[in-house]
């Protein structure tokens, strides 16, 4: 593979962005890496940093053994730090930490450490850098998902329908709320880019009905748009039962089967997009190594799905599914933020 040119545009990009994280010259940072990490990630944090005037040093950490029956993507659940002490005590005494790593720190084991030492972490999606120049977060974008995570802290109950056939209930008593805007300055605290989101991961037992995923809904998991409709019922948190015919149904009952874990089927997060740069079609455009999914995740009226690990109900698993739906509706005690998949 022809390596990618570095572009001074992309330096420039990093340090506005490192700058809305509160980077200050003189600042200790962390550039975390791995060794299968896209090797022009590190190498731009680095020179942002540098521009910035902070003192960055590299971290990197050798790929593990396999421990998954399957191929695992996109969980936002590193495991390349392994529980190393020494690492998580370099990582925890920075003031910034610009994660580089393949699946991103959201849900590692090592995080509340390392967060507790009051390091800021930018989870950096591990992707082409023209995706991250594309959603390029704002100083404007907060507003919006501090206002959705609002609302979603004050309702009781989230609703969400579409025409496909959609129809779930989501008990928020007992939910942890959080929203991400693609930067944070608060110590102690994480954000990833591209941002846009809000989320709620509910208590146990609180999610119940259908989840239709229909023709175009995402598989992020598999990088794949769906060719057909998959319907997914859900009972007591946990998907009980796949409906469908085609070969998504089947990759999907395939994939969920191999884990041999029952939290693997299980209710991780649920909320919705408000990122209006993000694309929901633009993962037509890049090869599957380019891409990482995080802006179909954020783009805005989408439905966010999430099945794995949930600290909030006590799961943990890696097995995850990310799917972002079109076309629904979503309402809070009655009142809808999202009407047919458009952001209101």
């Amino acid at each position: 593979m022809t390596p990618l040119a570095l572009e001074a545009k992309w330096v420039d990009l990093f340090a506005r962005v490192f700058a809305l994280n509160g980077v200050q010259p003189g600042d200790v940072c962390a550039v975390l890496a791995e060794t299968q990490t896209r090797p022009e990630l590190p190498k731009l944090a680095e020179w942002a940093l540098l521009t910035l005037g902070a003192r960055p040093f590299h971290l990197v950490l050798p790929a593990r053994p396999l421990s998954a029956p399957v191929p695992v993507r996109s969980t936002g659940a590193s495991d390349a730090i392994g529980g190393l002490a020494p690492v998580v005590a370099a990582l925890s005494g920075c003031a910034f930490i610009a994660d580089c790593t393949v699946e991103g720190l959201q849900h590692a084991a090592e995080l509340p450490a390392i967060l507790k030492g009051g390091a800021r972490v930018l989870a950096i999606s591990h992707e082409h850098p023209e995706i991250l120049e594309r959603c390029e977060p704002l100083a404007t974008d907060e507003a919006p998902v501090r206002e959705a995570m609002r609302r979603l802290k004050a309702a009781r109950e989230m609703r969400v329908t579409s025409a496909a056939g959609t129809d779930l209930v989501v008990s928020l008593a007992g939910a942890k709320v959080g929203g991400v805007w693609g930067f944070t300055t608060r110590p102690g605290s994480l954000s990833h880019w591209p941002g846009g989101l809000v989320l709620a991961f509910p208590a146990a037992g609180a999610v119940q009905g259908r989840l239709v995923l229909d023709r175009g809904d995402v598989n992020l998991t598999f990088k794949r748009y769906l060719q057909d409709p998959v319907t997914l019922h859900i009972e007591n948190d946990h998907v009980s039962r796949i409906e469908g015919h085609s070969m998504d149904a089947d990759m999907m009952r395939g994939y969920f089967d191999a884990w041999g874990d029952a939290a693997a089927y299980a209710t991780s997060h649920v909320g919705w997009g408000l990122n209006r740069r993000a694309r929901w079609d633009a993962m037509t455009f890049y090869d599957k190594a380019d891409f990482n999914g995080t802006e179909l995740r954020a783009f805005a009226g989408n439905f966010l799905y999430s099945t794995g690990a949930n600290e909030v109900a006590g799961r943990h698993t890696l097995g995850h599914f990310d799917l972002p739906l079109r076309h629904c509706s979503i309402s809070l005690d009655g009142t809808d933020v999202v009407s047919q998949g458009r952001l209101l």
